[in-house]
């Protein structure tokens, strides 16, 4: 598998509370990204939104989860804790 193109990585970052107030969410560059890695946070989830073929040509993030579908997936998938930070990231440039 290749490795990642993060070069072109634009996610998004949020806890993902109940009570998320608008403005919360924020898009982040890959060195946003790989600086919030290093720092080791305890609270820190990535995840994958892409569809297979694109993790396949592309690569995954080392220690991104795996959404389940690029369009529609189960809340479960997400960490309990609703004040955790997420990170979700896809190749889609629209």
């Amino acid at each position: 598998m290749p490795g990642p193109r993060i070069a072109a990585l634009i996610a998004i970052i949020a806890s993902w509370g109940t009570g998320v107030a608008a403005g919360a969410f924020q898009l982040i560059h890959v060195e946003d990204l790989a600086a919030l890695i290093a720092a080791r946070p305890q609270r820190l989830w990535i995840y994958d939104a892409n569809p297979p073929s694109v993790r396949r040509r592309e690569g995954v993030i080392p220690g991104a989860r795996l959404l389940s579908s690029s369009n529609h997936f189960d809340v479960a998938e997400l960490p309990p804790a609703k004040d955790d930070k997420l990170v979700f990231y896809c190749a889609n440039t629209h």
